[in-house]
């Protein structure tokens, strides 16, 4: 790969919600990532990470964890250093899970929740949950590595009904286009 790539080298994927009204349980939104191999583009993940693990080799991270939406702006927000991951690595999925520590929770339960992608300055996604109510965890970005090692970004929010642990292993199932 040379350095004159347009690709993708670096992105943000950050989330925000508004606390819990007086009275209910803490809402606790947590990004994940996911990645998978040449060999296996949309099997187990190679590894995830999320708040309490991080990438071995350090390129994914998550640098803001918020339990309970209280932050001052973005609440949870992940940094994914894609021009480092290994060659090996050609595809990486980002997910968003409710907790589901106090019952089931859904998007529609969830005061104000919003997400953004961007690579520097560059919005790549805005979104806002509302066409997926009903779920309890969300695909929210896909990156894949061509042949010549440059990412590109897939748009699109999919929800999921699973609970945290069940969506780590479905997250990076093949989907429509």
């Amino acid at each position: 790969m040379t350095g004159f790539g347009k690709g993708i080298r670096g992105v943000e994927v950050a989330l925000k919600w508004n606390p819990s009204p007086a009275g209910r349980p803490p809402s606790d939104l947590d990004l994940i990532a996911a990645t998978y191999t040449a060999d296996d583009t949309h099997g187990e993940p190679a590894h995830l990470v999320h708040f309490d693990s991080r990438s071995p080799d350090g390129t994914i991270f998550l640098n803001r964890d918020s339990p309970d939406g209280k932050g001052f702006g973005w609440d949870e927000v992940m940094t994914l250093e894609l021009h480092r991951l290994a060659p090996r690595y050609a595809r990486v999925v980002v997910g968003v899970v409710i907790r589901q520590d106090d019952g089931p929770l859904t998007f529609t339960r969830i005061l104000a929740p919003a997400l953004r992608v961007r690579t520097g300055y560059t919005v790549l996604a805005e979104d806002d949950f509302t066409a997926i109510p009903d779920a309890t965890a969300a695909t929210v970005a896909e990156f894949t590595r061509d042949d010549l090692g440059e990412w590109a970004f897939r748009a699109g929010v999919h929800g999921f009904t699973e609970d945290p642990t069940a969506f780590t292993r479905v997250m990076g199932r093949v989907r429509g286009v």
